[in-house]
């Protein structure tokens, strides 16, 4: 990939079950990941016919059936060669950076957040009993398997065209990084602390392109590695939904996965997309070059 990631931590980054490892430039704080598909398992491995601007990969059983069409559950992407001239149309032209979102991330993973908010957290996972809560604290691994809830089409197809990447602990730990940059695009950055809230917030020009961003409050215990729901998706009381009482909050259309009728609405500090564009994005000229011009 082409792109640069800035994290200060060292994080491993998997896709479709091969591990990207992000590990620090010896000349500068700046990180860059690399998957060649050469090194993934070629006999799993399979180009999709799936209509896109780049090429796919997937593992060829990694689907479902739907309404007589295959669904590839998992995607890795490569620059095809004979779309250069599309890519350097589209390709970032601005000082913009990314937030892979890797505290949502974390709130996914199993026993997490979500098996919380499913009654299910009261038993014993892998020989530890857990009670109650014991759910919403969860580690930030070093590695992770990134999917629908956390981007992983958005990360990739961005990457590809050339932007800065950070993550929320980039911002968490040094919330003025935000002012280097002229233009700020978040992905399903669902769970964040309260120092990036407000970084992000006070940003003049920020892309909320996946619907349901900040809409958690935790707290990121850097010594344990932790992060913690304080506030928010009900918690602690059940009337209270967006834990930052955050007025933009849109929610309620991460629903619409299709995107027949995706539009940006103007807010006081950005964009925000009307849907979910996790299986649009990588074949969107339109989305793209929005996101490119704003």
């Amino acid at each position: 990939m082409n792109s640069k990631i800035i994290i200060i931590p060292i994080i491993i980054v998997a896709v479709i079950g091969i591990f990207v490892v992000i590990s620090p430039s010896e000349e500068s704080n700046t990180l860059s990941a690399e998957t060649p598909i050469e090194v993934m398992l070629s006999e799993k491995i399979i180009q999709t016919n799936v209509n896109s601007l780049f090429k796919v990969f997937s593992y060829e059983d990694d689907f479902e059936m739907i309404d007589g069409e295959k669904i590839w559950r998992n995607a890795y992407y490569e620059l095809d060669e004979s779309k250069s001239a599309i890519y350097d149309e589209l390709k970032n032209r601005k000082n913009s950076v990314v937030v892979f979102p890797i505290f949502t991330a974390a709130a996914y993973s199993e026993p997490g957040f979500y098996t919380f908010y499913r009654g299910e957290c009261d038993q014993e996972f892998h020989g530890v009993l857990f009670r109650d809560d014991d759910c919403l604290t969860v580690k930030v691994d070093e590695e992770y398997n990134p999917g629908f809830t956390s981007s992983a089409n958005g990360f990739q197809v961005l990457s590809l065209l050339e932007y800065d990447i950070i993550t929320d602990i980039t911002i968490h730990q040094n919330p003025d990084i935000l002012l280097q940059y002229e233009k700020v695009i978040l992905l399903h950055n669902e769970y964040v602390t309260q120092e990036e809230f407000l970084a992000i917030t006070s940003h003049p020009n920020v892309i909320y392109l996946y619907p349901n961003a900040l809409y958690a409050e935790i707290d990121f215990d850097e010594e344990l590695w932790e992060i913690s729901l304080i506030r928010g998706h009900n918690y602690p009381d059940p009337l209270i939904r967006n834990g930052f009482d955050w007025k933009y909050d849109n929610s309620l259309q991460e629903y619409d996965v299709e995107c027949n009728d995706m539009k940006f609405s103007e807010i006081s500090n950005g964009w925000m997309l009307n849907c979910y564009p996790e299986n649009v994005l990588h074949k969107s000229k339109e989305l793209l070059a929005q996101i490119r011009d704003f």
